[in-house]
């Protein structure tokens, strides 16, 4: 290749690279949601703006399963359970008859769905109690090292959604207090959360059980157990975000219907012009396609409904996002891109 037009390819590829620099939401395509969101910011973080929000009121909270990171086939942590029963199966003869674990351990996937939300925390009873809450938060790290997704090939904390993660940083940017509330556990997101999202332990709200407080010979511990558990989801979702906030958020981001009563709450903030926004799983071929028929959670009828009413945005996944996941995170993702 001639001097020149090597030269201009480098001056080319270096401006790209600088474009790229100065959009902090370079992840997401030029359309309707990239818009409306830039647009909510501007107006809200803008002083002399009849919308603007002061910075102490400025609480935005985001589901996590589907709308950080994905929900299907399973859960990240659905996932964590069936491997840590796998695990600990030998340890315990037991349960060599309980028809639940026998159907995780054969991988009867059918079973283990069909039970429902109480054969899930019979499963969640087995993994995540009995345990010190510093045990538990080790296991789960233990897993992110050696597990890795059966689809895309890589570890689990680093398929946060791209354009999510710079959506994070942007409002961040501007001013704006990002909190996870979630249905998933609250220990078990907390182990992720600040390394994958910039989000701290303390602004990580997501379901929850009471742990046992004791003194020991070495100083004191938490015992995990499943006492007065907390499932964070649909209508408990606005009720956590009051107990754990103290105050009615300006934003709210998720992607199915156990999101739309956060969203609800949100929309009617007295106070402050609100922002509502659902992810829409459309791709296929990069991720995953689905909202009345999910492969496991995250149903979206009634949200899709709604959101032309309440003037939500409705991202459309393979429209909206140039890429999903970071392919400098997970090199195994681009041939999914």
């Amino acid at each position: 290749m001639k001097l020149k037009p090597l030269l201009a390819l480098l001056i080319t590829a270096h401006l790209g690279s600088a474009f790229a620099a100065d959009d902090p939401l370079s992840a997401w395509n030029d359309g309707h949601a990239k818009q409306a969101i830039e647009t909510w910011v501007q107006e809200t973080t803008t002083a002399n703006s009849k919308n603007f929000i002061p910075v102490n009121q400025r609480y935005v909270v985001f589901d996590n399963d589907g709308t950080l990171w994905p929900e299907a086939p399973l859960t990240f942590q659905l996932q964590f359970v069936i491997d840590e029963i796998k695990r600990l199966a030998p340890q315990h003869p037991e349960w060599k008859s309980d028809a639940l674990v026998q159907a995780v351990i054969n991988e009867d996937m059918k079973t283990v769905v069909q039970a429902g939300k109480k054969g899930l925390m019979q499963l969640m009873a087995l993994t995540h109690s009995g345990m010190t809450t510093e045990e538990f938060s080790q296991r789960v790290s233990n897993w992110v090292d050696s597990h890795r997704h059966a689809r895309f090939g890589c570890r689990y904390d680093q398929l946060g959604y791209q354009p999510m993660r710079q959506l994070l940083d942007y409002l961040r940017a501007n001013g704006f207090k990002t909190w996870i509330v979630s249905g998933g556990g609250i220990d078990f997101m907390r182990v992720l959360a600040e390394k994958m999202y910039g989000i701290p332990p303390e602004q990580v709200v997501g379901s929850f059980s009471l742990s046992e407080f004791s003194l020991t010979d070495n100083g004191t511990q938490l015992r995990k157990t499943m006492n007065g558990a907390f499932y964070d989801d649909e209508a408990m979702k606005p009720v956590a975000i009051h107990l754990f906030m103290g105050r009615r958020p300006v934003g709210a981001f998720g992607n199915s219907d156990g999101d739309v009563p956060m969203l609800q709450y949100t929309s009617a903030n007295p106070t402050y012009k609100s922002f509502g926004l659902l992810v829409h799983h459309t791709d296929a071929a990069r991720e995953y396609a689905y909202d009345a028929h999910p492969p496991a959670s995250g149903k979206l009828i009634s949200g899709l409904k709604l959101a032309p009413q309440k003037g939500w945005v409705i991202v459309d996944m393979k429209k909206e996002w140039k890429t999903v996941f970071d392919p400098a995170q997970c090199a195994a993702t681009q041939g999914n891109q």
